[in-house]
């Protein structure tokens, strides 16, 4: 009997905006990792890994919202009393590292990173504290093909998803037309660095919050569904309309897009220099069939102060008719370019863009919109346990099917056969192997081909068909017991 009173019994449970990952969202994620890593892999990027916290001030003035290396991050104080926080993303220990090792890497150096990073900040639908992200950059370059090819990964790391045109987009803007925008703006009212971020994060929110919503915090303020207020930005009627007009410019035509642009930003330089750089993006993305699914839109801001040119993002979208399962989620991925981030810790200015896909976020909008990637994967052919004396039996048929690549697991618990044939069911095994007395005396094992039973479950309408359909259950020699399992999979896939 246990000493414990229930007064010592800890109840269990997580911090919010934290969770834990069951073996089938952990293979999702595996499978999303794997193909889009092959996707950089195969645009000549190289893999690199930075530890999970980094000295704060490494972090420092570029976190998202505000000048304080403690805002958003899960910060602590070393023995030493110097300052650590936990990644808030991958591309701040980027630039770490590249000034740290400027003169060893080649440049421009391609790498992408695959890692945890966590947020402190309100949890919400697909938002978590800690989640994956899968990060690709470029630095060393400062010209658009650096960007135009970050654009056209993103496409076809969606495309190895087998998602398509119809499923997700990608759009693609410019800081340099909202720094124009901004420009006008300043010559009727002051733009601080406080107010402009206040803007930047209003246009940021135009598709969770719609016009009305950007147009209250671009006023004097907004409160969400929660009761939470968000200050405003307390610009003119005439400044918002300005702001307005600009997030209306048509996104459907890349075309359009710059054309109406330029009618609003072609008299800053900032301005001119962004349409500049969207043509050639537009025209080297046309001639190489990236058409329909990268679209221009005054919308896209990038919540991360340090972008200076290109941005973008990908999203996805699936049929109507599951709206209604659908939380408003936001992108899943994006990126741009950033020149001033590396020379936080250099004295020269390094081109640099990047592209990041969140991983966690990616996988639940998967999952909910329950978009397969393939065909489910199976689990282990699991040998069932018959006879206590025999164990070491059943071990040897594992380690046998082990021994050429197939995944295998002897029944470990104490239940009978019906509760095993559960167990194999609930691991998606593909085969059940059976080696009881009478097959062991005949040198024999019985083989249930699971995956055949399920394709023809439907058409057998009696118990005694079911026994007695060979395609189900028959009866194999124990020493090609192998080369048939192996056969049998290889024939299913």
């Amino acid at each position: 009997m246990s000493n414990s009173s229930s007064k010592d019994i800890i109840k269990p449970g997580l911090p919010r905006g934290l969770r834990d990952l069951n073996n089938l969202e952990l293979k999702l994620l595996k499978n999303i990792i794997s193909k889009i890593s092959k996707v950089y892999e195969s645009y000549g990027f190289e893999e690199l890994s930075t530890p999970a916290f980094e000295f704060s001030d490494a972090l420092g003035k570029f976190l998202p919202d505000q000048d304080r290396p403690n805002a958003g991050v899960f910060s602590f104080q070393d023995d030493d009393e110097k300052w650590l926080s936990l990644r808030y993303d991958l591309t701040a220990p980027l630039a770490r590292y590249v000034g740290e090792n400027y003169d060893k890497i080649t440049k421009p150096y391609k790498r992408f990173q695959v890692g945890s990073v966590w947020r402190n900040e309100k949890p919400g639908p697909g938002r978590f504290r800690e989640f994956l992200q899968l990060d690709a950059d470029i630095v060393g370059s400062d010209n658009y093909l650096a960007d135009s090819e970050l654009i056209m990964l993103a496409c076809d790391c969606m495309r190895t998803l087998g998602l398509d045109k119809n499923n997700y987009s990608i759009r693609v803007s410019n800081r340099k037309l909202l720094d124009s925008i901004l420009e006008l703006i300043a010559n009727n009212e002051q733009i601080d660095d406080a107010r402009r971020l206040i803007i930047l994060r209003a246009i940021d929110k135009l598709d969770r919050v719609g016009v009305s919503g950007v147009e209250r915090l671009l006023s004097n303020g907004r409160k969400d569904e929660s009761g939470d207020f968000t200050k405003g930005a307390e610009l003119s009627k005439a400044s918002i309309s300005k702001i307005l007009d600009f997030l209306s410019i048509d996104n459907e035509d890349r075309k359009k897009f710059i054309s109406q642009a330029g009618s609003i930003v072609n008299k800053t330089v900032a301005g001119q220099e962004a349409l500049k750089e969207l043509s050639e993006i537009d025209l080297l993305l046309a001639k190489l069939d990236y058409k329909e699914e990268v679209l221009f839109d005054s919308s896209i801001v990038r919540g991360l102060e340090y972008y200076t040119g290109t941005i973008f993002e990908a999203n996805l979208q699936f049929d109507s008719s599951n709206d209604n399962k659908f939380p408003v989620i936001g992108s899943i991925g994006g990126g741009g370019r950033y020149d001033r981030l590396i020379s936080r810790f250099r004295k020269d200015q390094i081109g640099a863009t990047g592209f990041s896909i969140g991983v966690s976020r990616l996988a639940t909008i998967l999952q909910m919109a329950e978009f397969q990637l393939g065909e489910p994967s199976n689990g282990p052919v699991l040998i069932l346990k018959m006879d206590t004396e025999f164990d070491y039996s059943y071990y040897q048929i594992a380690k046998e099917l082990r021994d050429e690549g197939i995944l295998a697991e002897v029944y470990v618990g104490s239940s009978g056969m019906k509760a095993q044939m559960k167990y194999a069911d609930k691991k998606n095994s593909p085969v059940v192997i059976i080696e009881g007395t009478d097959e062991r005396e005949k040198g024999i094992v019985t083989i249930k081909n699971l995956i055949k039973g399920k394709e023809i479950s439907t058409s057998i309408d009696s118990r005694e068909s079911w026994i007695k359909n060979s395609d189900i259950q028959f009866e194999v020699d124990r020493d090609k017991l192998v080369s048939k399992i192996s056969k049998l999979l290889n024939s299913s896939n």
